[in-house]
């Protein structure tokens, strides 16, 4: 698959994932999210509050 400038990617998972680990894990303010395409580069996100 080629993108292209101005395509979207867009991720995640279904609603309900943290709450089923043991012990429940939930995003909060202060955490990162990093993805990365390799070749592409990374992108950095800060949960806010």
């Amino acid at each position: 698959m080629t993108l292209e400038p101005g395509d979207i990617i867009s991720t995640g998972t279904p609603a309900g994932v943290g709450h089923a680990r043991t012990p429940p894990e939930f995003m909060k303010a202060g955490d990162i999210l990093e993805t990365e395409i390799v070749g592409l580069g990374l992108l950095h996100n800060k949960i806010g509050g």
